[in-house]
């Protein structure tokens, strides 16, 4: 009986929403996790600078490491033997990355339970969690975006499955409206009894999924040496074009997600009601995913590249109108500071397919037996993921020596928090003034800085097309049938 109520199950459930759901047990814990713990060790646990500069310094070698390092391993075997990886989406791949994301994905929400109950000192606790955390996370992360190389080749079929990532995405932020009912720095009982909610979900969705995905793909019938392989890499230009214009974003999406709160209580608190930045704060964090359906369908009409390109170009252009307005449209401000960071995750919601792209031109111009499709995604992550750390370490450091503001001297804060609309006597600007600059600096340096890498980006228009018919006719007769994605 179970089992007929099992393939009941997976006959109306489809590849592509199966794959899609798995990013809804991510997003409901990660969008949490990036709101919050920045806040939960400076303000409850009492981390000090040294331990906080230390914990992170120490995360921005781990953070990139793991990435490539995981990669290899999940990927060494098909770049080391021609013979094991003759096709492009071969079963045996498939129910690899299937088997890791059914493991990892629960052992991913566990460790996200541990940043919020003490239980070692905070300068240790904040080392541990980040480490542990990030390394779950690196392995559901690699093995999911692998997966969109390894089920399908067309933009179409790659672009399916993205779109019910978007989906299941934007519904996974919905913790974000929730959460901010729940945060309560007296009275901390019930955030956390939220959270081992949301964990429970995310442990039995990543079981549940996992398995009904490997049991479609049971049905179904390397490095030939890694220093070699880091040289090709090294003159892709593309891959390395690409990765200089990631590394901004991912450092201007992590600034986004950290000072949001900062943004919202110096810029905002003294003109808009409570209800209404939990809005705000909820808008900016489900109206990326919502928007990247509509982007999506722009990639099909028009090219990633080209909407990339844009949406760079609406950044700047948004920045710059806002700095030439000033602080004190508050409704202006308002709609800047959501609409920011809304067109910037946007952006990073497209990077995948770019990734995907790259990985058939690797495929392509080295002549692969087999696509290390998780080795790339490991390898743009080393380049970039050092943009996670410096988001919070240049914010601090920028509003310190800008303004006088020391989120670490919590005397000094509230001195600084009391006048924020004063300058104060050493002639540093005022808070409130320091954080609207920073708000809308760090957006225009980071697209200049973007539109100057993505136009020596070569990846699109006619080169793509040749790349990708050159991939697909070498895995004729090879692929999984995606038609029922």
């Amino acid at each position: 009986m179970g089992t007929r109520v099992w393939g009941c199950w997976q006959g109306v459930l489809s590849t592509a929403l199966l794959y899609g759901s798995l990013a809804l047990f991510t997003s409901i814990l990660h969008n949490v996790f990036l709101l919050y713990y920045v806040e939960m060790f400076v303000s409850i646990y009492k981390i000090d600078k040294i331990s906080f500069w230390v914990g992170e310094t120490v995360f921005l070698i781990w953070n990139s490491l793991n990435d490539p390092l995981f990669g290899w391993l999940s990927d060494r075997a098909f770049l080391s033997s021609p013979q094991a990886g003759s096709q492009i989406t071969n079963p045996e791949v498939v129910l690899k990355r299937l088997k890791a994301l059914a493991t990892n994905g629960p052992l991913f929400a566990v460790s996200f339970l541990a940043f919020w109950v003490a239980w070692a000192s905070p300068g240790l606790q904040f080392l541990l969690c980040l480490c542990l955390y990030d390394g779950f996370l690196t392995m559901v992360d690699l093995h999911h975006s692998a997966l969109l190389a390894d089920l399908a080749v067309s933009a179409t079929d790659r672009t399916r499955l993205n779109f019910h990532c978007s989906v299941f995405s934007a519904l996974g932020s919905f913790s974000v409206f929730l959460s901010y009912s729940f945060w309560d720095k007296e009275d901390f009982y019930s955030f956390r009894i939220f959270c081992v909610t949301l964990a429970a979900f995310s442990v039995l969705g990543f079981f549940l999924v996992s398995r009904m995905l490997q049991r479609q793909f049971k049905s179904v019938n390397n490095m030939r040496n890694f220093h070699t392989y880091l040289k090709q890499l090294s003159r892709h230009r593309n891959f390395m074009w690409f990765v200089s214009m990631n590394l901004i974003q991912v450092f201007h999406c992590h600034f986004n997600s950290n000072f949001f709160p900062l943004f919202l209580e110096h810029l905002l608190s003294d003109n808009i009601s409570a209800s209404t930045g939990s809005i705000l704060l909820g808008i900016s964090y489900i109206a990326p995913h919502l928007n990247n359906l509509y982007f999506l369908t722009l990639c099909q009409r028009y090219g990633v590249y080209q909407v990339i390109r844009w949406l760079f170009m609406l950044k700047l252009g948004l920045s710059v109108a806002m700095l030439l307005a000033g602080a004190d449209h508050i409704y202006l401000l308002c709609v800047f500071i959501a609409s920011n960071r809304v067109f910037t995750e946007g952006t990073c919601k497209l990077l995948k397919l770019v990734i995907s792209d790259l990985v058939d031109e690797d495929f392509v111009v080295n002549r692969r037996q087999q696509a290390a499709s998780a080795l790339v995604f490991g390898m743009v992550a080393l380049m970039t993921k050092p943009g996670q750390t410096f988001a919070p370490l240049i914010g601090t450091w920028l509003l310190c020596v800008y303004t006088g503001y020391d989120i670490f001297e919590r005397d000094s804060v509230k001195d600084s928090v009391s006048g924020s609309h004063v300058a104060s006597s050493s002639g540093n600007p005022p808070l409130r003034l320091g954080c609207f600059y920073m708000l809308v600096f760090v957006p225009i340096t980071c697209a200049l800085l973007q539109l100057v890498a993505w136009s020596r980006f070569t990846l699109h228009g006619r080169k793509l097309q040749g790349i990708k018919a050159l991939r697909q006719g070498a895995q004729q007769g090879h692929l999984i049938d995606v038609k029922a994605i």
